[in-house]
């Protein structure tokens, strides 16, 4: 980091000498677009609070439909000035004064808009530089260029106000200047950077935002605060994951990349300037660290940003510029990420969580019906992963809405609604397990753009066989968090009465009179379910396919019946003398629900999701409605499992979890 001590009266002699070229080329009113055409229309719309959403639409850097800024105005105030020598001109006053032109003087300026406040420093030739750049983007606006839309006249308000900026007075030469006399071209440097920042056309331009240190990324109230920002030269390389780096170490194998780098409270990232997209995001852990010697950095003047995935190594102008940026992203993240740098209870990396709101289940029915209600409430993300995902299973049964609680249906409306869905499966051995997840890829894939999908390991390139992802996590907009043992997967729905059988339909009671009247029936997309209508109102059922394969027993329902209960009786799982029957239970007793009272023989599994895997393995999963197993002669396989959901911070650090799983795996 530059020094922060004051100025001395000697440093403010010098830098008044170095003001005299500025203050010359400096002129507001060469930005005053004068009378004419020309197009003010604001390419952006501020607001009070740029939602999270922005990140997954960058645009280019030089591109007017960039969203950057709030709708609060933004401040500048320079708080020192700070003039750096070598140690031999300190100890020659006649060498110092023949070069005092020679050393630029650097500008600590502070900026604050809405709730951020940030530190920039710029020299003299920076301004220049800006300077002269709006310079030639106010002559290049005034040209009547024929692939402009449209051009409007300026309102007179509009041209008053640019014709306000006050001039910046040319300074004195005199190289013994007074103090009071730079800190009053000081005050002129900040006012003149105030003013352009009121101007929406000047403000909203890529070299004023890189001038200020600001993108896309910086005033995004759920990313945290604002930290250091830039553009820098980054090396390829440094991944601590087998098979992403190149084969040597020479500095042949490295490639040099311009990149804008955005350090935030935990993570930071660096984005491609020229179409916006973010390249690359790195999470503090344990292993964080600064280096910036340069046999750490294998380059003149850099920094080396040390995690458990990657080593960073950045490219700086010099040697203050390299200590600015290494000191200032370690105090940044010492600051707001210290949580993230050490271990914790249980060796895990986030630390323990006070009053969270948290429930548990164990069984899959209320938790899938949670899960289907979290994830209707999404609106910006969700993340899922799982050992096996069925994409048609139902999360809420007994079926009386058709599709609406289907699990590809329902992400394929959120999808639809501009929620970004990440979903994360094992990739298994096909010799030896039958989950088939490329076909469950294949089919989420397929729904909408808005749903990406990778399955790991790949067990060829990693020689990884014998090993299996089994965490089940779903996560939604980072806030609530579902922690479990159960996979939103064929035979994992259940509820307390764990029934064995599952040969009948439903229907909701309120309409039992409509069986007896004409109906025509639709059958929604992908099979499965039907609507009958009848008398103006409608039916929601869901069937098995028409095309299923043929089952000995089918159509001979006395027979299934006293079947089953032998079958029953013969494993002990229920007495020869009882006069209760299971299925004229079933038939007798209505199922309450939230939508009604239903009626008839209930169907709470359809398809492949009735099974008992102890019987036979699952077949044919690409026909999710078939089923593959006698239902009618062959009990199902109850299931049984524990599941969690918990809320706020540290359902945050379930998403920082997925992250780091997602990024490795990308």
């Amino acid at each position: 980091m530059l020094q922060h001590s004051d100025p001395t009266s000697s440093t403010l002699q010098l830098v008044a000498n170095d003001m005299t070229d500025i203050m010359e080329t400096l002129d507001t009113r060469e930005l005053d677009l004068e009378d004419g055409e020309y197009d003010t229309t604001d390419t952006q719309v501020p607001a009070e609070h740029l939602p999270f959403k922005v990140i997954y639409h960058t645009v280019g850097f030089k591109e007017s439909e960039a969203k950057v800024f709030l709708s609060s105005p933004i401040t500048a105030k320079i708080l020192e000035v700070e003039r750096f020598t070598s140690a031999q001109d300190r100890f020659n006053v006649t060498a110092q004064r023949s070069v005092n032109k020679s050393l630029p003087a650097v500008f600590k300026i502070e900026l604050k808009h809405g709730e951020f406040t940030w530190l920039v420093k710029r020299k003299e030739k920076h301004f220049m530089d800006l300077h002269r750049e709006l310079r030639t983007y106010k002559t290049f606006m005034r040209l009547p260029l024929p692939t402009r839309s449209h051009t409007i006249r300026r309102h007179p308000g509009e041209r008053s106000e640019v014709r306000q900026m006050p001039n910046l007075p040319r300074g004195g030469r005199d190289e013994l200047a007074r103090e009071e006399q730079v800190s009053s071209r000081r005050k002129q440097l900040e006012d003149y950077l105030n003013k352009l920042l009121k101007m929406s056309m000047y403000r909203n331009y890529h070299a004023t935002m890189e001038f200020i240190d600001v993108s896309q990324l910086s005033f995004i109230h759920d990313l945290g605060p604002k930290g250091l920002e830039g553009m820098v030269q980054k090396r390829s390389g440094g991944h601590r994951i087998p098979g992403l780096n190149c084969c040597g170490r020479s500095n042949i194998c490295y490639r040099w990349s311009k990149r804008w780098l955005v350090v935030k409270d935990s993570f930071l990232v660096y984005m491609k300037p020229d179409s916006g997209a973010i390249s690359f995001v790195m999470l503090v852990d344990k292993e964080f660290g600064i280096k910036m010697d340069s046999k750490d950095t294998e380059t003149t003047h850099g920094v080396r940003v040390d995690s458990l995935s990657r080593s960073l190594v950045l490219k700086c102008s010099s040697y203050r510029h390299a200590r600015w940026w290494g000191q200032s992203l370690e105090g940044f993240v010492q600051k707001h990420g210290a949580a993230f740098l050490t271990d914790h209870r249980f060796g895990s990396f986030a630390r323990q969580e006070e009053n969270v709101l948290a429930k548990w289940y164990v069984n899959g029915k209320t938790y899938m019906e949670d899960v289907a209600d979290a994830l209707e409430e999404a609106k910006e993300e969700i993340f899922i992963t799982d050992w096996w995902l069925s994409p048609e299973i139902f999360l809420k049964r007994p079926v009386v809405e058709g599709n609406r609680w289907r699990l590809d249906f329902i992400l394929k409306r959120k999808a639809q609604q501009g929620v970004k869905v990440f979903v994360m499966l094992y990739k298994e051995v096909e010799l030896a397990l039958g989950i088939n997840s490329g076909y469950s890829k294949r089919t989420l894939r397929h729904l909408h753009p808005n749903i990406k999908v990778m399955r790991h390991p790949d067990h060829v390139s990693s020689a990884v066989y014998l090993w299996a992802h089994h965490e089940k996590i779903i996560i939604i907009d980072q806030s609530v968090a579902f922690v479990s043992g159960i996979d939103l997967a064929y035979g994992r729905w259940d509820d307390r009465e764990h029934r064995l059988t599952d040969v009948g339909s439903v229907a909701l009671s309120h309409l039992e009179q409509a069986s007896s009247a004409p109906s025509t029936n639709a059958a929604p997309p992908n099979g499965g379910g039907s609507a009958s209508q009848s008398n103006g109102k409608t039916i929601f059922t869901v069937t098995d396919s028409v095309d299923q394969p043929k089952l000995k027993s089918q159509g001979r329902m006395k027979r299934t019946k006293f079947s089953i209960r032998r079958h029953l009786q013969k494993h002990g799982l229920a007495q020869a003398d009882s006069d209760s029957d299971l299925e004229a239970e079933e038939m007798s007793d209505p199922v309450q629900t939230g939508v009604g009272d239903l009626f008839g023989n209930t169907r709470f599994w359809h398809g492949k999701d009735y099974c008992n895997f102890v019987y036979r393995d699952w077949i044919q999963l690409e026909k999710p409605f078939d089923d593959f197993i006698d239902r009618h002669t062959t009990p199902r396989m109850p299931w049984h499992d524990i599941a969690s959901v918990v809320h706020g911070s540290a359902a945050r650090d379930v998403a920082r979890h997925f992250i780091q799983r997602w990024n490795f795996t990308k």
